[in-house]
């Protein structure tokens, strides 16, 4: 991660911190010109890790770009939370398309702004694992096909949440949804199924692709104003807990999403023309369960009957993870010929 770490040693004062740090390095948020992007009214859950991402990543887009940007959000929970009719919570401008063509709609928008001259106005299409891993994957694909000019952000939180908490593509092993019941050997969703967009982006070879979590605002305020240095195809995937869907505390959502990493569950990487060029290193790998324990969706596995075995499995995915990307402080990181 090229952005200066900053240490908090008085925890829970607000004197400490953005408010005594030069204004280089202060983040967006503690900007108060910031945009407020994603303002006050939305009716998203407490505790929402896409209400949270969406906010800081189109803050971070907005000053990026000199407040010179347009917004293409598919249909999913942040559409829903955020514009009920006739409301609106964004003071950006903003366009709702269907589930699964934000990314065809980004690009004409942008093949738009190109035809008129306007290079100045940038373009983000954004949606939800559902819109983007499932039913919006083949115009993702052809966005990226084409290299057009957009930045598209996925907030990850595993499941269709807004329509009940339904299996997606994205949704992990063993976790339990609506339609992935814990029940039978492999309870939970079945392991070896979905697919990793980050990875397929990569295999597009496009200028830049990006991980990030909620739980590291300057990291992912960092990869929005680099992803905006580069013209062509962007992804960023940005992993987002759902208290609601997952089963957690809603005041514990950072906590999970940094336990994600520091588990190797969720590799936190950067990616220039299909190779990686930078990881966020853990201190020490921290086992899975502490991290699969504060969920209800897997709380099949630690019951009554517990499953050690799948935490196994789990456990070995993390594992990979930490090999593949070198994500331990002490591993070297991959070089170009080992990335994925």
């Amino acid at each position: 991660m090229p952005v200066q770490p900053i240490k908090f040693y008085q925890s829970g004062s607000f004197v400490v911190g953005n408010r005594l740090l030069d204004p280089d390095q202060r983040s967006v948020q503690a900007d108060p010109n910031r945009t407020n992007s994603l303002n006050s009214g939305h009716r998203a859950c407490q505790g929402c890790g896409e209400a949270l991402g969406a906010r800081y990543a189109l803050d971070a887009a907005m000053r990026a770009t000199n407040n010179q940007l347009i917004a293409v959000n598919a249909t999913g929970c942040l559409e829903v939370f955020s514009t009920p009719y006739p409301e609106t919570s964004w003071q950006i401008p903003w366009l709702h398309s269907l589930f699964g063509n934000a990314p065809a709609v980004s690009t004409g928008v942008a093949a738009a702004l190109k035809a008129k001259g306007r290079t100045d106005v940038r373009v983000v299409g954004q949606g939800g694992d559902g819109g983007t891993v499932d039913i919006g994957f083949a115009c993702l694909s052809g966005m990226f096909e084409r290299n057009d000019d957009v930045l598209y952000i996925c907030y990850d939180n595993e499941a269709y949440m807004n329509t009940g908490v339904q299996r997606s593509g994205s949704t992990p092993p063993a976790a339990t949804t609506m339609t992935t019941q814990a029940v039978g050997p492999e309870p939970g969703n079945r392991f070896g199924q979905g697919k990793n967009v980050p990875l397929i982006a990569m295999a597009h070879e496009i200028p830049y692709v990006a991980t990030a979590t909620v739980a590291d605002l300057r990291d992912l305020e960092y990869k929005v104003r680099r992803a905006m240095e580069f013209r062509g195809a962007r992804y960023l995937h940005v992993f987002v807990p759902c208290p609601l869907g997952w089963g957690t505390a809603s005041c514990d959502t950072i906590r999970i999403a940094r336990l994600a990493v520091h588990t190797g569950l969720f590799p936190v990487f950067e990616a220039e023309h299909g190779e990686v060029v930078d990881v966020t290193r853990i201190p020490r790998q921290v086992p899975v369960a502490e991290y699969l324990r504060p969920q209800r969706r897997y709380r099949h596995l630690f019951g009554a009957s517990p499953r050690p075995d799948v935490v196994a499995r789990i456990q070995q995915i993390a594992d990979r993870n930490i090999r593949r990307f070198g994500l331990l402080a002490a591993e070297p990181a991959p070089t170009a010929q080992e990335a994925p």
